[in-house]
């Protein structure tokens, strides 16, 4: 059944935790509208299309909220920016909330605005595991809202990523928050090499977190596909895990079915528990998001 963009909202406020204003409102097929999308984004909105374009309906309602309305073309180049199409002009770049946790957000930004709303829960898991002495890996770390959470934990964190605007962004998100980025460690480089790297020097972490892109190219030209090589990922986190820690094990990779890659990362960690839990709950539809916890047991 085709919902509305209002029914959405009433329904949310239910499902949504406390001092958090960016979540999912509608969310494709499991609101009977495929293809399309809408976030909250502090005051904004951000809709997002797959293969088709807004119901006529859904953009007169949107534009009827009298907030800024972005529109997202997903099938064209992931890293263009939405583009503006209702509601007043305001700052590009601005400050959301989830779960009581501050980010800069920016809605010129192309792939994503700043953060991956389907890992809200599981970033409050990671601050729930963090604690003061704890060290925390955070791979692939885009702009470093996992380090953001195992830090308010208590964790020494450790950013990793390939783009040095992404690691100033993690400072960004730290400061934020209260927290002192020089008591942080910033890497920028390949989280592949740096995990060999931090294995021959004995380098090792309580918590893991590896959500690495679908698909990349590091520096070397060297190619990583996750439905190929992220079981070696996961090996090679292994070797940088402290007796008793944790990894969170992630991918949005369509090509890839749960079960395949529930085998993958088993067979790269073979005796460690791993433990699937669901999507949030304004998540309704496709359930894409592959997440596998794994404990040493």
């Amino acid at each position: 059944m085709e919902r509305n963009y209002h029914y959405c909202v009433e329904r949310n406020r239910e499902l949504i935790p406390p001092d958090t204003d960016m979540f999912r409102v509608m969310d494709g097929v499991g609101d009977g509208i495929p293809g399309v999308f809408v976030d909250q984004m502090a005051d904004r909105l951000l809709v997002s299309t797959r293969g088709c374009s807004i119901p006529a309906d859904l953009e007169s309602e949107l534009r009827d909220t009298g907030m800024p309305v972005f529109h997202k073309k997903l099938e064209q180049n992931q890293k263009d920016a939405p583009v503006q199409i209702a509601g007043p002009l305001l700052p590009l770049q601005f400050t959301a909330l989830e779960q009581g946790v501050r980010f800069k957000i920016d809605m010129s930004a192309g792939y994503s605005q700043g953060i991956f709303l389907d890992q809200r829960d599981h970033r409050r898991r990671v601050r729930e595991k963090s604690a003061p002495g704890m060290r925390v890996l955070n791979t692939f770390a885009y702009t470093g809202a996992f380090s953001v959470y195992a830090a308010l934990g208590g964790a020494q964190t450790t950013t990793l990523d390939l783009a040095q605007p992404c690691l100033d962004w993690a400072r960004e998100n730290f400061m934020l928050n209260g927290i002192e980025p020089s008591a942080q460690y910033f890497c920028k480089g390949d989280a592949r090499r740096w995990l060999e790297r931090f294995a021959r020097q004995g380098r090792t972490f309580h918590g893991i977190i590896l959500d690495p892109p679908t698909f990349s190219r590091d520096d070397r030209g060297k190619v990583f596909r996750v439905e190929s090589h992220y079981g070696e990922l996961v090996a090679l986190a292994r070797e940088c895990l402290e007796p008793g820690g944790w990894m969170l094990c992630t991918s949005n990779c369509r090509k890839l079915g749960h079960e395949d890659f529930r085998r993958m990362v088993a067979r790269a960690v073979p005796g460690f528990r791993l433990t699937h839990d669901p999507m949030p709950p304004d998540f309704s539809g496709e359930d894409y998001l592959k997440r596998l916890w794994v404990d040493w047991k």
